[in-house]
């Protein structure tokens, strides 16, 4: 349950001047329906007549495009299987391009004290340069360009250029191991590879052409490798087969920015599942339902405007980097940053708000935990004039940092909680500029997703916890996953547990107010920091150490945000010291990211298993949470679960 009393309600001059209030209007004038004249009517609308909602969000945002806007929605009634907009085409990088003149397009800063700023007459004659060499290189509609980089302005200039053309973009933060990057991008068998020579993170200089010639050795599709000297010190490119440095690959001649009409299901960008039960999923969403999903949550939920600075504090590996790049499409100013949130201090990010007068700032809530726990009360240090909107998600965000904003950053200010995820690449619930902010609650559900939260028999309920859902088909649901023709995997990720409706894996609650409270996943996936991380990847690492014969990783509530517990079953006779912790931990650094690294290793003498076989990590998640393990029947040695019972004192610190 949350509080009663709001902590934030809108101004009316911030209503008068809301987006989301004209559309409102827009919506009563289109459509003659005198009863929509506030949010909760509109969501109604927008669910109980979707494919009208959703051609209204088109006409609101502008959006560019030929063919037939009718049907906007064939086979509704599949889920999935319904498609949006059959017989429309358009172009993603266009839309994001419509803006031509001197405004800034982008600010960038990082670690190293650099400073760039693009315009986006500037913006467009680099992505022209970065086309014109792709397609040059053999790059057609359909194949995939992939980013191992940094969060640079080179990143959206390649993405633009790819998609300009039709190709399919897949991005990846260069903290990944060599492992993560091939079984991600060796799945999909890029034709192009961007990479940046290293990149500043906490006071340190990461290389990154090591990684890159691993990658090039095992990925034989890549025929181009450009590298972008983001270090500024001389490029070394021996060893890097078919490799080019970025400014000899883009030229110095100016050519026309030209852009291929395509479906509105084209595959646009490809991203990655966890990888909990094997080699991650890849997720392919479509340039038009992504722009549409885009447009509707910055414009109306996030009330984006064209003066705005907006920021996320992301990697390029994260789909909050693709939501934030789509902010380029309403012409507002995209603030990068590449580093460490917290070096020197906690302040970094405040410090970048202030001198650029960003005016919507996102961040993870594990970040604000962090600064609040580190004394940071940027109202004391800051001026933060032109801060309106704070963005948090990555992980549910605690009641404590509602208080910690609304005390220690600035009191009008409006906070919004966002959850949704790389499956949906956007939001489930959001913010919204026209209702109050509750403490601990997200303020809606997105208009236009029938979301509701479902109990044990799959049921909607209202005001208890349960499964977070979708029940009709919405256009950012993704057109398919990468190489699973028949659909067999798409389906088991999202409608094996209810048929025909999108289950998202959150545990959540509807509340009073038409909120949601977000309690964490309800499945296996361990999200620490916000950072969805699958347990198969850790599992591959740990178990090349000939010392162990398996294992099991679990993620544990702790102070506030989620920790990877590691249960390790030894050879006979062996026993776990620190020294082969810190090689299980050195192991998995140095192949995956350092978020997979367990924060806790303790060793079992068994590992419970379903009757067919598979590691049962609800089963260990539950009983160290001191829960109930409700289908025991359901495993073939439950006797297991009394070890990870004695386990539990050892994790209380």
């Amino acid at each position: 349950m949350s509080d009663a009393i709001p902590q934030w309600t809108p101004s009316p001059e911030r209503r008068e001047s809301a987006n989301l209030h004209r559309f409102v209007r827009f919506v009563h004038d289109a459509t003659g329906n005198a009863d929509i004249g506030s949010y909760a009517p509109l969501y109604d609308f927008s669910v109980n007549r979707a494919p009208k909602f959703w051609q209204l969000v088109w006409e609101f945002c502008g959006i560019r495009a030929s063919g037939e806007f009718e049907p906007a929605l064939v086979d509704g009634d599949k889920m999935p299987g319904a498609h949006w907009f059959p017989n429309v085409k358009l172009n993603f990088a266009q839309n994001l391009l419509r803006f031509k003149d001197d405004k800034l397009a982008l600010v960038f800063r990082n670690e190293w004290g650099h400073k760039r700023e693009i315009t986006y007459a500037q913006l467009q004659g680099e992505v022209a340069r970065i086309a014109h060499a792709l397609k040059a290189a053999g790059v057609q509609p359909g194949d995939r360009v992939a980013g191992f980089l940094p969060n640079l302005p080179e990143t959206i200039i390649a993405m633009l250029a790819a998609t300009s053309l039709g190709a399919v973009w897949s991005s990846a933060s260069p903290d990944f191991g060599v492992n993560g990057i091939v079984d991600r991008f060796g799945q999909i068998e890029p034709k192009v590879l961007f990479c940046a020579d290293a990149y500043p993170y906490n006071g340190k200089r990461h290389d990154c052409l090591a990684k890159v010639r691993e990658v090039l050795d095992a990925i034989p599709s890549i025929e181009k490798c450009v590298v972008i000297a983001y270090s500024g010190e001389p490029l070394a490119l021996d060893g890097l087969r078919d490799s080019i440095t970025w400014d000899d690959f883009a030229g110095h001649e100016d050519h026309p920015l030209e852009f291929t009409s395509m479906p509105f299901e084209h595959p646009l960008y490809i991203m990655y599942s966890s990888g909990t039960t094997g080699k991650p999923k890849c997720i392919v969403h479509g340039a038009g339902g992504t722009l549409l999903q885009h447009l509707k949550e910055l414009v109306l939920h996030t009330d984006l405007k064209r003066e705005d600075r907006i920021f996320y504090y992301t990697t390029c590996g994260w789909m909050m980097w693709n939501w934030l790049v789509s902010s380029l499409a309403v012409g507002a100013t995209v603030v990068l940053y590449d580093g460490s949130p917290t070096y020197p201090d906690g302040n970094a990010l405040w410090n970048l708000a202030d001198e650029i007068g960003i005016s919507i700032f996102g961040t993870s809530a594990k970040w604000l935990d962090a600064t609040a726990k580190m004394g940071v009360k940027p109202r004391e240090t800051h001026k933060l004039h032109a801060l309106k909107t704070i963005l948090s998600t990555g992980s549910p965000l605690a009641p404590e940092s509602f208080d910690y904003v609304y005390r220690d950053v600035k009191e009008r200010v409006l906070l919004a909680s966002i959850s949704g995820g790389t499956d949906i690449i956007s939001c489930f619930a959001l913010g919204n500029p026209l209702l109050p902010v509750y403490r601990g609650e997200l303020q809606c559900r997105g208009l236009g997703l029938k979301v509701q939260i479902l109990d044990e028999d799959g049921h909607p309920v209202r005001e208890q916890p349960g499964e977070l859902a979708c029940a009709a088909p919405f256009p950012s649901m993704p057109v398919g996953f990468w190489n699973d023709p028949d659909g067999e995997k798409y389906h088991a990720a999202y409608f094996s547990k209810v048929p025909g409706v999108w289950c998202h894996g959150d545990r959540a609650e509807l509340t009073a107010h038409e909120g949601i409270i977000i309690y964490g996943r309800s499945d296996a996936t361990l999200n620490p920091g916000g950072v969805r991380i699958g347990t198969a990847e850790i599992y591959r690492q740990v178990e090349q150490l000939p010392e162990i014969l398996e294992s099991v990783a679990v993620g544990q509530h702790w102070q506030g945000d989620e920790r990877v517990v590691l249960f390790v079953r030894l050879r006979e006779d062996l026993r776990l010291d620190d020294a082969l912790r810190e090689r299980i931990r050195q192991q998995i650094r140095n192949n995956t990211t350092p978020r997979h690294v367990p924060a806790k290793i303790l060793q079992v003498a068994d590992i419970p298993r379903t009757i067919s076989g598979k590691i049962s990590e609800l089963a260990v998640r539950a009983v160290i949470h001191g829960e109930t393990v409700k289908n025991t029947d359901a495993l073939a040695n439950p006797g297991a679960l009394a070890l990870y019972e004695a386990c539990r004192d050892g994790l209380a610190s």
